[in-house]
């Protein structure tokens, strides 16, 4: 059996993804150039993020439609809020096939270089590339290394100002009888979310906070249980259109970003 290319999108998991995309129905006058089918086109999509090829340079044999038309669509899809949604059904999947672990979280965060952007509010001097501009991308992770919620602020940005909003972002995952789990027992995070003040937020949610202290020497433990952050972020990184900023609208790399993460918790589950 054929390999499935990563752009390639499954009957199984297009039969999800399409009940949450925006209708437009033609107008029956004058109803226009008829509209790229939208799962070629997030096919298309997804070989841009993938192989990091220029839109004008899509190919045009493969059926996805011109690259201005692929262009157009992550946009329009992530002001619609298909992609927050497609995150939440797929989340409520992997609980109920017992994907997901809520015992504890995780937290870190990856710099990429931004080449074009540069004044873009979410693009800044990177304190670690030697003040070059670039963005930061944010994960919140489960005990299994699933990303329970991804998202994008410029390089300049502490890691620490995206804690709550991370852990505050987590929607309701169900599939399970009961009450919908968003909130994990503890959460585990490296010296550069060293704050009082967060830990006592933290604490003010029901959450136990396991924060390493700067200034202690290493061997505080939390490197053993640490590691599952590092494989949500390989997994977001993986396509070459996240590697390296070529965007100049915030809301485009924002997409690529959200789309990978969907594609990411595909993967978690056996029946995509």
């Amino acid at each position: 059996m054929a390999r499935r290319k990563p752009w390639e999108v499954s009957d199984e998991l297009w039969a999800v993804i399409e009940p949450l995309l925006p209708r437009h129905e033609r107008r029956f006058r004058y109803p226009g150039r008829k509209r790229i089918d939208d799962r070629k086109t997030l096919q298309g999509v997804l070989f841009v993020l993938y192989t990091g090829i220029q839109w004008e340079y899509l190919p045009q044999e493969l059926g996805f439609g011109s690259g201005p038309t692929c262009w157009r669509r992550p946009a329009e899809w992530q002001q619609a809020g298909v992609w927050e949604e497609l995150q939440r059904v797929l989340l409520d999947r992997l609980r109920a096939a017992d994907r997901l672990d809520f015992s504890r979280v995780t937290v870190d965060a990856s710099h990429v270089q931004a080449r074009r952007g540069r004044s873009s509010p979410k693009v800044g001097p990177s304190p670690v590339d030697r003040a070059r501009p670039g963005s930061k991308h944010h994960v919140l992770t489960d005990a299994h290394g699933t990303p329970l919620r991804v998202s994008l602020t410029g390089g300049h940005r502490n890691d620490v100002t995206q804690l709550l909003p991370l852990v505050d972002g987590v929607p309701p995952v169900r599939g399970k009888r009961g009450r919908p789990r968003r909130k994990p027992r503890e959460l585990d995070a490296d010296r550069g979310y060293d704050h009082d003040s967060y830990r006592r937020r933290l604490r003010e949610r029901g959450i136990v906070p396991k924060i390493a202290r700067r200034g202690e020497p290493h061997g505080s433990g939390l490197g053993c249980i640490r590691w599952v952050a590092e494989s949500p972020i390989a997994w977001l990184h993986g396509p070459r259109r996240l590697r390296t900023r070529w965007e100049t609208r915030d809301d485009m790399h924002d997409a690529f970003l959200q789309l990978a993460h969907c594609m990411t918790l595909a993967r978690k589950h056996p029946a995509f």
